[in-house]
């Protein structure tokens, strides 16, 4: 790839180019995974350390309670990991309904009946066991400094955590945890967490083991318990992270690798298969003609992917069925050029995150992400070792006819997705792009200015950016170019310019193979829209 590194864009960033990389949204988690890599660790023990420290560097967005997925190359061949939690067994329509009522649609979007199974450290060991090369305590060191000695809160996540902080307050644990001083951290305030340390250091000695089966699921199950929930410890000890083979789908040239579902990973899939029906670079990068094809493939495989997905042992129909050619060919032809439109499921049968990524200079790539859904989650914090616990559970619904119906064991639909790029079957591009709905979206707007415009992937993370919500509703950023926000309304698109980026947005991390790992080595961009930093050495 012959990329344009000149930026047309105004950015905090500038690509970092290294044969031992990594590329967080904070600068001291990708300096813990050079750490491990300078260790003589490989990428994937560079991953897990800056997996742990990112739960405490951004608590806003993850935390021990998380749940995790992560495509790797090995240096041969790619990987893929699902740690999601399934429910726990109590968890039926019945059990809701009876507990808030038959006008519930989900489980509830806060507290203890929201959590399902944490993953997250499950991701952590099954790597760790299978690729890494340091022994797991060592991963967990730089996170339990953090925990111990306190860092000073970032800009951005600040204006998150105060955010949080209004609407979790009364949580059980929440503000022992996450408002010290009786309110949430200002800028530049040491932030220290010694619960979680405790919790790190049960975690390091017992190679994650105490989380499932020991002293952290004794808390775990007893915080449950005297909140009225229904986790036990058969839920915890049940837990396995499963490996998984990703779903692909060509586009120019390149294959795009997904987890598949009950992740809306194939949304990127889908909405690539039908824009590759179309000349995309017909028109400029940054034109209402290519914003407008983009945004309504998308909405396209929005469609499907909220009607279809779900745990694959409950779905009505395979990932296969809808990614087939001539499927999504026939979803391309319902494309208007010049008018925007709220499109319904098709019959394919007829035919709240983090995101990380290291590479290392003898070839491993790993993306992973991890995350609490929307914000800092369920907003319940176990006190004994600050676990701040996920809110995957309303992903459920509670409608007995929808393949997502909660069920005793089952993971619920899921919004963290981990990508990534090979062609002719080698390597090229570990990236994710965080942030709810805006993931897939992420993932198809930055490829689409990387693969058919060359612009180089600092630039491409930089690009103002749209999101689909519903219907014809889209949100701008605020440097969308004001002839693009008027092409996309004169074409019936309902348009909001938003300032807040960080959710709004996405956020992404990228590491693109220049060549040889050992001798060209990568180049990596990391996000503005947060607080983050690729390095590399």
């Amino acid at each position: 790839m012959q990329f344009n590194f000149s930026n047309p864009y105004p950015s905090a960033r500038i690509p970092v180019f290294a044969r031992n990389v990594v590329s967080t949204s904070h600068p001291m988690a990708s300096q813990a995974g050079l750490r491990m890599l300078a260790a003589g660790g490989n990428a994937v023990d560079a991953a897990i350390a800056t997996a742990a420290c990112m739960t405490l560097l951004e608590p806003v967005s993850n935390g021990l309670g998380s749940d995790a997925f992560c495509i790797l190359w090995d240096g041969k061949e790619l990987h893929g990991l699902n740690a999601s939690g399934r429910s726990p067994q109590a968890w039926t329509p019945d059990y809701f309904s009876k507990k808030y009522g038959d006008g519930q649609t989900t489980p509830p979007k806060r507290g203890i009946d929201s959590v399902t199974v944490p993953g997250a450290v499950s991701a952590w060991m099954a790597l760790s066991e299978r690729f890494g090369k340091l022994p797991f305590a060592d991963l967990m060191a730089p996170a339990i400094e953090i925990a111990e000695r306190g860092y000073l809160v970032p800009p951005v996540v600040r204006q998150k955590w105060a955010a949080g902080a209004a609407e979790l307050k009364s949580l059980p644990g929440f503000a022992q945890a996450f408002m010290p001083w009786g309110r949430a951290p200002d800028i530049g305030e040491l932030f220290q967490f010694k619960a979680a340390a405790r919790a790190l250091r049960s975690i390091a000695s017992s190679k994650g083991k105490s989380f499932y089966e020991g002293e952290i699921a004794d808390a775990l199950v007893a915080f449950s318990k005297e909140l009225g929930g229904s986790l036990t410890k058969q839920d915890l000890a049940n837990h396995r992270a499963d490996w998984v083979t990703p779903i692909s789908r060509d586009y120019r040239g390149y294959t795009l690798h997904e987890i598949p579902p009950s992740g809306q990973g194939i949304a990127a899939l889908i909405a690539l298969g039908i824009l590759d029906q179309f000349d995309v670079a017909e028109h400029g990068v940054d034109s209402p003609e290519t914003q407008h094809l983009m945004i309504e493939a998308m909405k396209l495989a929005f469609a499907d992917v909220y009607e279809f997905v779900a745990d694959p042992d409950h779905m009505r129909v395979t990932a296969a069925h809808l990614l087939d050619d001539a499927y999504l060919a026939s979803r391309a032809k319902l494309i208007d050029r010049n008018k925007a439109q709220d499109f319904g499921f098709g019959n394919p049968v007829k035919g709240g995150t983090i995101y990380l990524t290291a590479a290392d200079e003898n070839g491993m790539m790993v993306s992973f992400i991890q995350s609490n859904f929307q914000g800092f989650g369920s907003g319940v914090v176990e006190p004994e070792f600050g676990i701040s616990l996920q809110n995957r559970g309303f992903g459920f619904t509670l409608d007995p006819a929808s393949a997502n119906v909660v069920a005793p064991g089952k993971r619920p639909f899921h919004t963290i997705i981990p990508a990534f790029l090979t062609q002719d079957g080698q390597p090229v591009m570990s990236f994710g792009v965080m942030g709810g709905n805006m993931q897939p979206q992420g993932h198809m707007q930055t490829l689409v200015r990387m693969l058919d415009f060359k612009q180089n992937p600092q630039a491409a993370c930089d690009a103002p950016r749209w999101r689909y919500n519903a219907g014809l509703e889209i949100n701008l950023e605020s440097a969308v170019p004001a002839d693009v926000v008027a092409g996309l309304a004169a074409r019936g698109h309902r348009t909001a310019i938003i300032n807040d980026s960080y959710q709004d947005f996405g956020a992404g991390q990228f590491i693109w193979k220049m060549g040889d790992p050992g001798t060209q080595g990568y180049v990596a961009a990391s996000d503005p829209r947060r607080d983050g930093a690729a390095a590399g050495f």
